[in-house]
């Protein structure tokens, strides 16, 4: 690594003052990705900004409009077993639980979440090129091996996806990102934190330098009567998603009052399609139905040499996961599935 200076803060504005808009100073909290950017060359730092101390940005709060807030630096483990989480958002939770090891759970925090980085082979590998890593060198991953990579939302610029199952399932849920910069507090809808890659693969998200996130707002609705969360890898241990799924469903009187569909693993951020969700309303929950959300889904996807599979993949996936949101218990490991 190269040398940095580190320092810790005790408030949301004394980490603002420290950064001081100098690109090469960076916050640290879990430290989860950022150790690895550094050790392999990828970013580097003159300057490291512990927030762990800042107790303002580390709780759960019950909100008047009936949702919850939810503290940057809660852990991704405290927060998946935390019992309002459990009761009134389930999908959240297991969606952080399906992700990563206990033990980086344990160090994650919520707001390190949605800040990290991809994990595409060629984004590591510093000898070649990525638009990423190196703006202008080209994307070695679209002539590679594509496997993991998008076949949603990519450009000629980068087909790498964002990794994270938390944010698939605060992206359902419509939550937002409080945000605290030199000039003011502002708040993002989750849809417009992450980007695409579009022509600037290397800005991962909305968030200004100096910026620093100190909380998530859910929504009052949560979706723990029918919810689902699935995640297909290569392996289930440690491995990030070939394709994900969150699904939450408002059924009354056997129709679909509101559908919230993303998708992880396909896409530079969170995916999701408010025509197919619209679709679903005021439809019966049945297969039929599903499927032709997925197509609706899907219907805009590209593969590669190695991962048009996923196309098949994460249509077959959507379907199965809205099934399985129609009995949450099928969920519980022994549990037979709703197929």
């Amino acid at each position: 690594m190269n040398n940095f200076s580190y320092t810790k803060v005790s408030t949301t504005d004394q980490a603002i003052s420290q950064i001081d808009g100098d690109i090469r100073n960076k916050i640290v909290a879990g430290g989860t990705n950022l150790n690895d950017l550094l050790k392999y060359f990828i970013t580097k730092a003159d300057k490291l900004v512990d927030i762990n101390p800042i107790a303002e940005n580390n709780s759960i709060i019950r909100l008047e409009t009936g949702g919850v807030r939810i503290g940057a630096l809660h852990t991704n483990a405290d927060m998946a077993y935390d019992p309002i989480i459990e009761e009134r958002y389930p999908l959240l939770s297991k969606a952080i639980l399906a992700g990563a090891s206990a033990q980086i759970r344990n160090m994650a925090t919520n707001g390190g979440n949605l800040m990290q980085r991809t994990r595409c082979y060629y984004f590591y590998d510093i000898t070649t090129p990525c638009n990423k890593r190196d703006p202008g060198s080209g994307c070695a991953a679209i002539t590679g091996y594509n496997r993991i990579h998008a076949i949603l939302g990519q450009s000629e610029n980068c087909i790498a996806v964002f990794p994270s199952d938390m944010c698939v399932a605060l992206a359902a849920l419509n939550a937002a990102v409080n945000i605290k910069g030199p000039e003011g507090e502002r708040v993002l809808a989750f849809a417009e934190f992450h980007r695409l890659s579009g022509d600037t693969p290397h800005i991962d998200n909305n968030l200004k330098h100096g910026e620093i996130i100190t909380s998530i707002d859910l929504p009052a609705k949560g979706f723990e009567k029918n919810y689902s969360y699935l995640k297909l890898r290569d392996r289930s241990s440690y491995s990030f998603a070939l394709v994900s799924v969150a699904t939450g469903l408002d059924i009354e009187n056997g129709i679909i009052k509101e559908a919230r569909i993303a998708l992880g693993g396909v896409a530079h951020k969170p995916w999701r399609s408010t025509e197919a969700e619209d679709f679903l309303k005021a439809k019966e929950p049945t297969r039929i139905n599903f499927s032709e959300a997925a197509a609706i889904i899907l219907k805009d996807a590209k593969g590669y040499e190695h991962n048009s599979f996923k196309i098949e993949l994460a249509k077959r996936a959507i379907v199965r996961n809205c099934l399985m949101a129609l009995n949450p218990e099928s969920q519980r490991p022994g549990a037979k599935p709703s197929l």
